[in-house]
């Protein structure tokens, strides 16, 4: 969602919450989110709400495979992220943003141009008792600050899309970050050009997946 939501964030926060229950993600009970227990009525009612139809979906509504995957890796992993600067494309929830700050990162900005995940990820901020940076400026669009690491969850459901990520990871990478991708192999996801480093059995819901285990693997570029 690109265009501005016509309310003001309490509004939406108000929203969030009463059309979400805060839940634990299956793969990372550390964390609580603001998660939709249904796609379908969650996805109505903010076309309701914005008054406009064929909306995006609210993914950050859900706890998608990929973000659960790479949240794991890093809580598991937790020197990945202590103490560095870690960026979040498309954060969607927050959970890969929450994930490197409850592993010890010094700062961690989340990067949505949907405002409504930014608010909910600032509400499972507060949930968890963490902070993280928003910002709503589409990042993919621009050369890349330098970040320590760059975290990618499941963006590669589209080609056009894709195509932005893979120029953005290029860039960041070339100005030193280590770049982390969580993904179960989406349709666009080039498994050809990154090293897997764990894989994991995701639990899905068959409203958005086509099964509800999802094997899920998180990637590193060589």
């Amino acid at each position: 969602m690109s265009g501005s939501a016509p309310h003001d964030d309490a509004h939406w926060e108000k929203f969030i919450r009463a059309n979400t229950e805060l839940l634990a993600p299956p793969l990372v009970p550390e964390l609580r989110l603001h998660l939709a227990s249904e796609s379908l009525p969650i996805w109505q009612k903010t076309e309701d709400e914005l008054g406009e139809l064929n909306v995006p979906p609210p993914y950050w509504a859900f706890a998608w495979a990929g973000g659960q995957a790479l949240a794991r890796y890093i809580l598991d992993h937790p020197a990945v992220a202590a103490g560095k600067r870690v960026l979040d494309l498309g954060t969607g929830s927050g959970l890969t943003a929450l994930a490197p700050m409850r592993a010890g990162a010094k700062f961690v900005l989340a990067a949505d141009i949907d405002r409504l995940a930014l608010i909910a990820t600032r509400l499972n901020g507060e949930a968890n008792q963490l902070t993280v940076a928003t910002t709503a400026d589409d990042l993919l669009v621009t050369s890349p600050e330098v970040y320590d690491v760059v975290l990618v969850g499941d963006l590669f459901y589209e080609r056009q899309l894709a195509d932005k990520v893979l120029a953005y990871i290029d860039a960041a990478r070339s100005i030193g970050a280590a770049v982390l991708i969580g993904d179960p192999r989406r349709n666009y996801f080039p498994r050809d050009r990154f090293s897997q480093v764990a894989e994991y059995q995701v639990p899905v819901t068959r409203e958005l997946e086509d099964s509800e285990i999802k094997r899920t693997a998180v990637w590193r570029v060589p």
